[in-house]
């Protein structure tokens, strides 16, 4: 079948063999495809994580619609505390059970170091396996989407839709400007109880940055309390607050353990997805077996498959520059030399310092003490309180690098504890630590396929540090949480300085520390950008979200970014595909907002 697999060709809703029902709800590849009564869903969504949860959802809302959401990975079920318990984040950034596993290529200025990059491939996507970290950006970074040619996505035209998409446990309800108070998606402001939270937030005062009361409302600038999408001591993932309501509509067919492989084309009208699944299911040995099979749609394919899915299914299918698809021997739909092109993503790196006190984290999340390990999860389990109630980045905030920048382009995650390995492995000692990075770096990368076989990962170059510019930036993020630090907030709890360590002073020494130890803050973004079709490198159109050159196809996900925003992408993901949501279903946007932002 041209990809190195015994396949069987189906080609339409009925012909799969219908197993029982207990098999078909475990194995790997099933669809719920029955709901139908044997027609063509009118809506296929391929992807469901932070985007696609929302576009099922809202898309299923009408009765009229009948919408199939695809998924490559499993259901989240609810049984599974490594997704639901929030201090258990780290299960899955070691695990490929949920998770893509993704590495870039070796990063030239960098060491030459190959970078992790995890990526969520279950219901939810990456909102089940993310730090849970609720982050709008800042009102500008809408705005500057709109200068770069997405019409209609200033920041007056989005807060409407951060509010409708959020439950927020401290809004002010329907008169709230900033907030929203009946929404699917639950946010919770971090409790800080930890007294370095609270010695955190007070540096705060003792600093120029200062403080801001809502990092998502008026003012961004300053340290903060973190909100988190954490709700009765549970992540709540957009699969938690979109997909799973509405599972039960007799519009909305799920699916697990289908990897789309392309989208289908009568000329350049989109009419459909092939997909392959393994048949085996729990009974039948271990022999993996594969069905490649086709579905057809009446109306449109939307892809949510975020950053790295949507532009390699774009490319498999023949949509992207024409000399990579020719090299892979990829028949051309359209020519399209933006789609894997602008990738961008947010490097960080830790700074931290020894505890003279016992109050960090370390004794309390490390098997190094089983008997503090057991006695959080039995209390979670039997309360959903307590320690593992919280990923316990509760505070953190923002800054800008030089007075002459328009709007803060410095991030700060606090942590009282400490990590190593792109967050994988618990450090050895009382320890806490910042996370900082700056937010708008300069360097831009690619994706590109590494084979034709969809199953193969594509090759991830984000090309970072390749700007020197972003070096100076990160000099600057090292001097901040330094100078926080060192602030009298922490004077009872500072200890030695472990990283980057009190020797490295220099700007050539922060360098170093920095190409040797800086990590991805598992961002990626806008590999298939909205803009004009003049725009060369544009990809969708910001109006109608459908890729230009094509009819039919359309994208909904963190990939149709301009330029990344200025924090965590979780929540103006969910944003985007709200947005995204009425303008497929030919709905009136929401009224614009007239709240004020704060200026410096």
């Amino acid at each position: 079948d041209g990809y190195g697999m015994a396949s069987v060709v189906r080609r339409s809703l009925s012909t799969a063999p219908r197993l029982q029902s207990w098999a078909d709800s475990h194995r790997q590849g099933y669809i719920d495809i029955d709901k139908f009564g044997g027609k063509k869903p009118t809506h296929i969504v391929v992807g469901a994580g932070s985007a696609g949860c929302v576009i099922a959802n809202r898309l299923s809302e009408d009765a009229n619609n009948r919408v199939l959401l695809i998924e490559a990975g499993p259901k989240d079920h609810w049984w599974d505390f490594r997704i639901h318990m929030p201090a258990a984040l780290m299960y899955n950034l070691c695990s490929t059970q949920y998770n893509w596993y993704y590495h870039t290529t070796a990063q030239h200025h960098m060491d030459d170091r190959v970078v992790y990059w995890p990526r969520g491939r279950v219901w939810g996507g990456s909102s089940s396996l993310n730090a849970m970290c609720y982050v709008r950006g800042h009102a500008y970074d809408y705005d500057r989407w709109a200068m770069e040619g997405a019409e209609g996505w200033e920041y007056a035209n989005c807060l409407p839709y951060f509010k409708r998409a959020e439950t927020f446990d401290h809004s002010k309800g329907p008169s709230d400007p900033y907030r929203g108070h009946d929404g699917p998606l639950r946010v919770m402001r971090g409790a800080c109880e930890n007294p370095l939270h609270k010695a955190f937030l007070k540096a705060g005062e003792h600093h120029k940055v200062g403080v801001t009361e809502d990092m998502n409302g008026f003012k961004q600038e300053g340290i903060s309390v973190m909100d988190m999408t954490v709700h009765k001591g549970e992540r709540w993932s957009s699969s938690r607050g979109y997909l799973w309501p509405a599972v039960d509509r007799p519009n909305l067919a799920t699916s697990s353990g289908i990897t789309c492989t392309k989208v289908l084309f009568d000329g350049k009208n989109a009419v459909g997805v092939e997909f392959i699944r393994k048949l085996n299911f729990y009974g039948t040995g271990n022999i993996d077996s594969y069905s490649r099979e086709k579905m057809y749609c009446e109306s449109d394919v939307i892809l949510c498959g975020g950053a790295i899915n949507t532009p390699q299914l774009l490319l498999l299918s023949g949509i992207g520059p024409s000399d990579h698809l020719q090299a892979h021997d990829i028949p051309k739909v359209v020519d399209l030399p933006g789609v894997g092109s602008n990738l961008q993503d947010h490097l960080e790196i830790y700074v931290q310092q020894k505890c003279t006190k016992p109050v960090t984290l370390y004794d309390k999340s490390s098997w190094k003490f089983p008997h503090n390990m057991i006695k959080a999860g039995l209390e979670w389990f039997t309360t959903r309180k307590g320690v593992a109630a919280s990923s316990h980045l509760e505070s953190g905030g923002f800054a800008r690098s030089d007075d002459k920048v328009e709007h803060p382009d410095i991030q700060l995650h606090f942590l009282p504890s400490s990590v190593h390995d792109d967050g994988r492995t618990n450090g050895t000692c009382h320890a806490y630590q910042v996370h900082v990075g700056p937010m708008r770096s300069k360097s831009k990368g690619t994706l590109r396929l590494s084979s034709k076989d969809p199953r193969r990962h594509p090759i991830l170059d984000p090309q970072y540090l390749s700007d020197e510019r972003d070096l100076v930036e990160f000099r600057s993020c090292i001097r901040l949480a330094r100078e926080l630090f060192a602030t009298p907030a922490f004077d009872e709890f500072r200890g030695e300085e472990l990283a980057p360590g009190a020797d490295c002073k220099t700007d050539n020494q922060i360098d170093t520390f920095v190409r040797k130890l800086a990590a991805s803050a598992y961002h990626p973004s806008c590999t298939a950008k909205m803009g004009k079709s003049s725009d060369k490198m544009a990809v969708v159109d910001p109006l109608t979200m459908k890729v230009h050159g094509v009819e039919g196809l359309r994208v909904a996900d963190a990939s149709v970014m301009p330029s990344i925003v200025s924090g965590n992408l979780n929540a103006p993901t969910i944003m985007l595909a709200e947005k995204a949501a009425d303008i497929i279903r030919g709905k009136n946007p929401l009224q614009k907002s007239d709240a004020p932002v704060w200026h410096h």
